[in-house]
């Protein structure tokens, strides 16, 4: 059975209706638009219309500025990402360049026992401090690294201008540090215009150490710098540890007695480097072979290091 099949009607039909109300609206526009140029009669309602589209107008720049906002806190964390990077690069290259002046004076005296093959690396890691101690009587940081990245006890913490103390007590992610002022602190020390070597301990006040095994006839003046000592294997040699500000000598004595101010900023860094000794050894003397290797960052090799102190030498007491 043949069906006639109806003629379908376009969606959308066009029709002149829709044209001649377009050009009236136009024809409307421009004459408001003649008598707005000619005359401030339409100023109010201009006013009105503007006030009564401001919501419009804020919901549409919102995609705008919701974009520059997600923008500007992109690049926030990416200049502090930055900034952090900084930071660690300027502290490991201070650590660097702290050692020059120490290495001019010592390598006019220990050239002959350095071999040309014997090339040192000091490793190290970079460490937050996450608080210091209240106690005027204990000088201590709480560092944020613990044995979960191969800090021991006894290891020699630095910052970027000298020797700023020793780890005391290890957890899994922190440890303590001992700081050089504080009086139970003692370091080996040499004085890098002569050579002569003594012990450094804190006179518990925070702010200086004192020399006072010195002999009657030492060789130390007012302004002469101390650097770290390798007796004992557990400070690396060479970094600085304080500058000599007073020599005290009574006539008729044996021993004389020098103060001295640290060179590292005690109670004032916020970053700081655990190094690894020359020997690698704990402080029940037995050698480390448990340090994660990713933890390391290696510095660069110091030709003219000093040579490796024997095994058996004994370690300074903090």
């Amino acid at each position: 059975m043949n069906t006639l099949s109806r003629p379908r009607r376009p969606l959308f039909q066009r029709s002149g209706t829709g044209s001649r109300r377009a050009l009236v609206l136009a024809l409307l526009c421009l004459a408001l638009i003649a008598v707005d140029l000619q005359t401030e009669r339409l100023a109010p309602l201009r006013s009105a219309a503007m006030v009564a589209a401001s919501p419009l107008v804020w919901l549409a720049e919102q995609p705008a500025e919701l974009r520059r906002f997600v923008n500007f806190i992109s690049l926030r964390a990416e200049e502090l990402e930055a900034y952090e990077q900084l930071q660690r690069t300027h502290l490991r290259l201070m650590s660097r360049v702290q050692r020059v002046e120490a290495l001019e004076a010592e390598n006019r005296r220990l050239r002959a026992l350095l071999s040309s093959t014997d090339v040192l690396e000091a490793r190290a890691l970079v460490a937050e401090v996450l608080a210091a101690s209240q106690d005027p009587y204990q000088q201590r940081l709480i560092l944020n690294r613990g044995s979960e990245h191969g800090v021991y006890r006894g290891q020699a913490v630095i910052d970027a201008s000298g020797v700023l103390g020793q780890v005391v007590r290890v957890h899994a992610r922190s440890a303590s540090a001992l700081l050089v002022t504080d009086p139970d602190h003692g370091i080996p020390v040499e004085v890098n215009r002569t050579g002569l070597q003594t012990i450094a301990v804190g006179r518990g006040d925070g702010q200086s150490l004192s020399l006072p095994y010195l002999p009657g006839n030492a060789d130390i003046r007012v302004d002469d710098l101390l650097v770290s000592s390798s007796l004992g294997g557990r400070f690396p040699s060479g970094y600085p540890v304080a500058r000599v500000r007073e020599v005290r000598y009574e006539p008729g004595q044996s021993f004389m007695e020098a103060i001295a101010l640290p060179e590292a900023r005690v109670n004032r860094s916020r970053q700081v480097l655990l190094l690894w000794s020359e020997e690698g050894l704990g402080e029940d003397g037995t050698r480390i072979e448990t340090i994660p290797e990713d933890a390391f960052e290696v510095m660069p090799p110091t030709p003219s290091e000093p040579a490796k102190a024997p095994e058996n030498e004994a370690e300074e007491t903090p």
